[in-house]
């Protein structure tokens, strides 16, 4: 349970190798959040960050296999940790991956891979979560969206889509969980300076996971529904969202 000041006390993350979701848990951490938990597809060679997270915050850091493709595996591990650890405040779902465009247009194979990890593990794994979150009456599920999904482009429709597809499913998700005391928040950031993107040009508005974890941080605070990061964002989209289709293709980058 939250803390008498509101602060999250345990928090799950899938896909606890993002730079955004470690950058989100120090934050926690920093706010006095004492359990944490990290799915990786490699627990083993994970071992070190653990060791330094507990190291600097002095908290109890678990870390267990995850992998969002594994989707048979997925009640399993959602059932193991919530049965070791009683509940989580928090459930953040951050894995994801971009996939190479020029690929996936031309490959179903790699383009099926970004689909099946950004949206249908994100689903997979999602049910279980809310389930849990529904029988212990509190919780907040943090879902990792993009606003590459608010309107798909050309240069990347297919990692667009499947982010789409992710934010649809995730508001359609806290709908249903409306009274029940559990709340989603979609994170819907912008392009954000990490691994995954460092042979990118950055186009204005680029943030970093620092910047991402102190909106969810604060995102929490207010159990905000929807966050952009930044929120400039928020009305940059609504207007490319109503461009005519023959302007919006030819905008670059």
């Amino acid at each position: 349970m939250k803390d008498s000041l509101g602060s999250v006390q345990s928090v799950l993350v899938l896909g606890g190798g993002s730079e955004i979701a470690l950058a989100t848990v120090r934050a926690l951490l920093d706010e006095r959040t004492r359990t944490v938990v990290l799915g990786v597809r490699d627990p083993e060679r994970f071992q070190p960050v653990a060791d330094s997270l507990r190291a600097d915050r002095s908290a109890a850091v678990e870390v267990v296999a995850f992998d969002a493709l594994k989707v048979e595996d997925h009640h399993d591990v959602v059932d193991g940790v919530f049965d070791r650890h009683g509940d989580f405040d928090l459930v953040l779902l951050a894995f994801g991956v971009l996939g190479d465009q020029a690929v996936s247009e031309r490959n179903g194979a790699e383009a099926r891979t970004v689909v099946e990890t950004n949206f249908t593990g994100a689903v997979s794994v999602s049910i279980p979560i809310a389930e849990r979150l529904r029988a212990q009456g509190h919780g907040t599920l943090v879902v990792l969206s993009s606003v590459a999904g608010e309107r798909v482009r050309t240069k990347n429709f297919v990692y667009g889509a499947s982010k789409a597809g992710l934010d649809a499913f995730a508001q359609g998700l806290g709908d249903s969980l409306e009274g029940s005391g559990v709340n989603v928040m979609v994170v819907r950031p912008g392009f954000v300076h990490t691994k995954m993107t460092a042979n990118m040009d950055a186009p204005p508005l680029a943030t970093t996971p620092d910047i991402v974890a102190q909106a969810i941080v604060a995102g929490l605070r207010r159990n905000a529904r929807t966050i952009w990061v930044p929120r400039t964002l928020r009305g940059v989209m609504a207007v490319l969202r109503h461009l005519p289709r023959r302007v919006f293709r030819r905008i670059p980058g």
